[in-house]
């Protein structure tokens, strides 16, 4: 198995890892009902954060955590999704990839999901 090199392998990843979201009842109404995902407009963004996160290549412009903190307002983003969440992500890594940016990915995806976990229970102590 090869590590993470291009945005093609990164392409691949989040490609993957959202045919796992969508197919899982737990977590796809998420992106189906209440974002409302266009995966074909979403997957080339996924791409860029993650390049930027991994490979260094820089482009991504969005505010990660406020597009989460919004969602967050439509339909609560418990710890249990984010688990979901991670365990699928990680599922996805070891499946197709392995070598330090592998690694690096995976630890990235933990870090992102605590953060904004803690930034989300920040949100409902003030409601």
């Amino acid at each position: 198995m090869q590590d993470i090199k291009t945005q093609d392998n990164l392409y691949l990843l989040v490609d993957e890892f959202y045919k796992k979201l969508l197919s899982d009842e737990s977590i796809s109404y998420i992106f189906t009902d209440v974002v409302k995902i266009k995966i074909k407009e979403h997957l080339p963004i996924l791409v860029t954060f993650w390049s930027q996160a991994i490979l260094g290549t820089g482009g991504y412009t969005n505010n990660l955590t406020q597009i989460h903190l919004d969602i967050n307002t439509k339909e609560y983003l418990s710890p249990e999704l984010f688990k979901i969440w991670l365990n699928h992500f990680n599922s996805t890594v070891d499946i197709l990839f392995k070598g330090e940016n592998s690694e690096k990915t995976k630890t990235q995806a933990l870090n992102i999901a605590t953060v904004l976990q803690i930034k989300i229970a920040n949100t409902q102590k003030k409601i």
